[in-house]
């Protein structure tokens, strides 16, 4: 995750979490990360396979594999309440067969020494490509130049967080990822433990 997935903004625990926020920003990929094998394994008895991104140029964090379907996902993420209204997205990623930007909303628990998660998805259904991004606004670099204008970054795309869908959990957010079968009501057997080593 770089500085735009993070939202340091603000008293968040403030200058501690500032001070170490390449920590936090792992921290919070992790437990994002466990969420997901969890759910996958737990409810809907699968395996997801992942891998990492080493540079950050293809506009993707994360590779999931699972149920047959190779997920590319740039990560965001950003705290319950927080300001942030609008996410980069690289275009690197609509040429993926499968992108998304999942959009962690991150609720510190101090009471439980935990941290809950809800989400925002930018994508398609499994096996279809992320929407056009054409019509997005191109992206500017934060800082000017010598001169104070503020270059165009021809890669980027500006998509505002009405595009997003909300999603509340994880269970709902695997089962978009990976198209499982999920309706209201339906608790699905956990798979059985029996594992010999």
């Amino acid at each position: 995750m770089n500085e735009d997935r993070i939202d340091l903004q603000s008293t968040e625990t403030d200058e501690n979490t500032f001070r170490k926020s390449a920590f936090y920003e792992q921290l919070v990929e992790h437990v994002f990360i466990s969420e997901v094998l969890q759910e996958a394994w737990y409810r809907f008895g699968h395996t997801v396979e992942v891998l990492r991104a080493e540079v950050d140029a293809s506009g993707y964090d994360v590779v999931l594999e699972c149920n047959g379907f190779l997920r590319h996902v740039q990560l965001k993420t950003s705290r319950v309440g927080g300001k942030t209204a609008r996410q980069n997205v690289n275009i690197a990623l609509a040429r993926k067969p499968s992108g998304c930007v999942i959009w962690i909303i991150r609720e510190e628990d101090r009471s439980k020494y935990r941290m809950r998660l809800s989400y925002r998805f930018f994508g398609a259904e499994a096996g279809s490509p992320l929407p056009p991004l054409d019509d997005y606004k191109t992206a500017k670099h934060t800082k000017g130049n010598k001169h104070g204008v503020k270059s165009v970054r021809r890669a980027i795309r500006v998509v505002p967080i009405r595009y997003f869908t909300k999603i509340n959990t994880t269970t709902e957010l695997v089962a978009r990822l990976f198209d499982f079968d999920f309706p209201v009501g339906d608790e699905p057997e956990p798979p059985s433990l029996n594992i010999h080593l």
